[in-house]
């Protein structure tokens, strides 16, 4: 059995790199993640990928080469762009070292976001072995949205996460395609991380006994503190937090709001201007910044205010920079006032609910737990054990709950997109005002959602989003309906090698 990172054995005063070879601020080119590659598939209605976990080295601190794990080689890997209603199937190899960190290296691979089948979901026990494949097929149904893949295999998602399998995936759909929002090169992904370094500039993962990993490095798309060129015009930019614990709150330096026009399951129903916003791990929230006030030469820096129970360093406190160098292309150059034109999660009404359930995330016995369970309880039922079971369709209202000041937990609920209804009574922050699929319950927060559970039968997870959390062992599963496929044994993986196409 794959056990928690907490029975691996760390040196108890790990030792940092010296903050003066850390890289500065504002010295490194923002780059974009590459553009996946289709290849040849036997269904015309179908994108077909071939995504090889290997390492990778990265230059990251001046004059050390850091190893990391890469989808394709890439960190973060190559971004995935589909259509609404073209499916997908994406085979990932698992090529990595035989061990890491005294534990053999397997992988499962969670799309995040996707209302994917439960053996096609990433479920943390439908593990993918060293020198092993598995495809993983898409539907892509859903309306248009910012999701990624990442890893997700039992008790070890952090240090792969860390390690830097993680990437981009967008769906677009015609409805947001007919909106004069930013598009092309002026629609970019951020996938931002912090990290941590050894003297010899290898990562270093300390999670401070199981609390979360905080990193004195800001990774934005794999590079520390970039400079992004931009025009003076509005700009999409799709922010996931791809970071192991830490939560951002994000302000511009010139004191200019953002539009927030996005949440993880896609457009909010109207737009959405804050001076700042908190961002908890896993959440992705897509905005809108406008360049248009700057003349030529203006820089302006995306800051990070933090939030409580991050640990934060010297140079935390900014992420990036953007430098007005040109006169821009007004083209898709809008913010509507009104955007998704149907959303059925966000139509939801509390007198739907069929049933109210409550969700306690706290720690007991150095563990972490919902209401009292863990993983390790769902693996000694026999992945029986269920935290809910709502039929198919059924609509229900989650309450999750966090009695302590001692931390935060962005919670995920795999499968569905839900409603944020209220937090502590109150009416949700506004940059939460569109369909979720991971809700930030801070310290002493009680968040209330709902959601309607399906398209499809089976089990699925519900976690902690702090991956130092969900490894020690704050995860737990529902089942919608009965007789779903089951997600470990319907499709498992599969020795290489792989044939050679689809």
């Amino acid at each position: 059995m794959l056990l928690p990172l907490q029975r691996f054995a760390f040196a108890s005063d790990p030792e940092r790199i010296a903050s003066s070879r850390l890289p500065r601020p504002f010295t490194r080119p923002f780059r974009v993640p590459p553009a996946a590659t289709r290849v040849a598939g036997p269904d015309p209605d179908t994108d077909y990928y071939v995504m090889d976990m290997v390492p990778v080295q990265a230059n990251i601190i001046d004059g050390l080469a850091t190893t990391m794990w890469g989808y394709n080689g890439s960190v973060p890997g190559p971004t995935i762009d589909v259509m609404q209603g073209r499916k997908t199937v994406v085979r990932q190899r698992n090529l990595l070292p035989n061990n890491h960190l005294g534990q053999p290296t397997t992988t499962s691979v969670h799309l995040h976001g996707s209302a994917s089948l439960p053996q096609f979901d990433g479920y943390a026990s439908d593990v993918i072995g060293q020198n092993a494949w598995k495809d993983y097929h898409y539907p892509n149904f859903q309306n248009a949205r910012t999701l990624w893949y990442h890893d997700h295999v039992v008790h070890q998602t952090a240090r792969n996460a860390y390690m830097g399998l993680a990437a981009m995936y967008r769906i677009f759909d015609p409805h947001e395609r007919s909106l004069p929002l930013p598009k092309g090169r002026y629609d970019v992904p951020l996938i931002v991380r912090d990290a941590m370094f050894d003297p010899r500039g290898q990562l270093l993962y300390d999670d401070d006994d199981n609390s979360g990993l905080m990193g004195d490095v800001i990774l934005v798309n794999g590079d520390p503190w970039p400079v992004m060129k931009v025009e003076a015009r509005k700009y999409r930019f799709r922010i996931c937090n791809a970071s192991v614990s830490r939560s951002f709150r994000w302000k511009l330096d010139s004191g200019d709001p953002f539009t927030i026009i996005a949440t993880d399951g896609g457009l909010m129903p109207a737009p959405q201007v804050v001076g700042s916003f908190r961002h908890g791990a896993a959440e992705r929230y897509d905005v809108i910044i406008d360049f248009a006030k700057y003349a030529p030469g203006r820089r302006v820096v995306l800051r990070n205010m933090s939030n409580p129970n991050n640990i934060d360093y010297t140079n935390t406190a900014v992420v990036m920079a953007f430098d007005v160098v040109a006169a821009g292309d007004l083209s898709n150059n809008e913010v509507p006032s009104q955007l998704a034109n149907n959303n059925d999660v966000m139509n939801l009404a509390p007198t739907q609910s069929v049933k109210t359930r409550e969700m306690r995330v706290e720690r007991s016995n150095s563990m972490w737990t919902i209401n009292g369970r863990t993983w390790h309880d769902v693996i000694r039922s026999g992945y029986k054990e269920v935290f809910a079971n709502p039929k198919l369709g059924d609509v229900e209202i989650w309450n999750l709950v966090n009695k302590s000041g001692g931390w935060f937990h962005p919670v995920h609920i795999h499968l569905v997109d839900f409603k944020v209804l209220s937090r502590n009574g109150r009416p949700p922050m506004a940059h939460e005002k569109g369909p979720k699929d991971v809700v930030y319950v801070g310290e002493n927060e009680t968040v209330r959602v709902i959601a309607r559970y399906g398209p499809h039968l089976g089990k699925y997870m519900i976690h902690c989003h702090n991956l130092a959390h969900e490894d020690h062992d704050m995860m737990v599963q529902f089942e919608v309906g009965t007789g779903g496929p089951d997600p470990i044994l319907a499709d498992p993986a599969k020795p290489m090698p792989s044939p050679s196409g689809f």
